[in-house]
């Protein structure tokens, strides 16, 4: 995934190191998966089904730690999403550097990276990685019971992620998959039931959505991939062929969005949003082209980022017109 402008020099001081590492992990890339757990949670909170205590006459239902009365997630819940998503993305992040440090080493555009500069040692980097992961473990456990069995998955899916470009150009789908657990994820730790098709095609198409814009990412990397044997659609199958998969996978995305609206019982409000969404991805892939990829980081960082901002601002909307 995308990485921007990196560290050109060695930290001096906690602070220093500290900058270095949010630097490393890529804060700001939340952008890109933690509005469709919010989608999860949101359209989950939706289909939860309130306890009737049977003491009462006419029992009241009574709300869960998750879900208010209004059917929407809590604040309580939204915050530990949210914590429980930045947790993963950065132990995630911090496992792949780790992994690609000879690779980006090789690179030009990754040589800078702190890990490959050295600019963060092995035990400032991992202990990062352990008060992530613990940032995480403690969320997950403040989320519905189903997230408590369920929390090794995505850590597994990350793990297994830096090492499949050495294998397969099937990577790409890899990372769309780990993405897509975020809307799964975020549907279960409301507490709504994973029998619902709706958090499985939202999640379906988080996964093709992403694996299409990676492969454009990909395409900076040609050479370098090519010549160091690293498997990528741009790399195995060239470039132009990888842009012409990309606008499949886009468009795919864009049904399945749909179809998960339809899922979700979705109004107005929220196909006008993925509609938006639909024509800045019919933008992402026009401006981006085999003979001139100096628009790919526009492609890449700002039109994605407003995709997943979109969508999730119809399905706000949605709700609320729904109440």
């Amino acid at each position: 995934m995308s990485d921007g402008p990196e560290v050109r020099t060695r930290p001096e001081g906690l602070m220093g190191r500290l900058r270095v590492l949010l630097e490393l992990v890529k804060f700001e890339h939340s952008v890109f998966a933690l509005p469709y757990a919010y989608i999860g949670a949101i359209y989950g909170a939706a289909t939860v089904a309130f306890a009737v205590p049977a003491i009462y006459p006419t029992p009241p239902p009574v709300p869960t730690p998750w879900v208010s009365l209004g059917h929407w997630p809590t604040w309580g819940a939204l915050v530990w999403v949210t914590v429980a998503m930045v947790g993963a993305r950065a132990f995630a992040f911090v496992v792949n550097r780790a992994v690609d440090k000879e690779i980006d080493a090789r690179n030009p555009r990754t040589a800078a990276r702190a890990v490959p500069a050295g600019f963060i040692t092995a035990w400032e980097l991992w202990a990062f990685a352990a008060l992530m992961l613990a940032g995480y473990l403690v969320a997950v456990f403040q989320l519905a019971p189903l997230t408590h069995l369920l929390w090794p998955v995505p850590l597994a899916a990350f793990v297994v992620y830096p090492y499949l470009k050495r294998f397969t150009p099937l990577a790409h789908f890899w990372l769309g998959a780990c993405l897509g657990l975020g809307a799964v994820g975020g549907w279960a730790a409301v507490g709504a039931s994973l029998s619902d098709p709706t958090p499985w095609v939202f999640g379906a198409a988080v996964a093709v959505w992403t694996a299409g814009f990676d492969i454009i990412y990909a395409t900076q990397d040609y050479d370098c991939d090519v010549r160091d044997g690293i498997h990528s659609i741009p790399a195995d199958y060239g470039i132009a062929e990888g842009l012409v998969i990309t606008r499949s996978l886009h468009a795919i995305a864009f049904l399945l969005f749909v179809l998960a609206g339809y899922f979700a019982g979705a109004g107005w409000a929220y196909y006008a949003a993925v509609l938006l969404a639909g024509i800045l991805l019919a933008y992402e892939n026009a401006i981006v082209r085999a003979h001139d990829l100096s628009r790919v980081d526009a492609a890449f960082f700002t039109v994605n980022g407003f995709v997943a901002v979109i969508v999730l601002a119809g399905v706000v909307a949605d709700r609320l017109i729904a109440r």
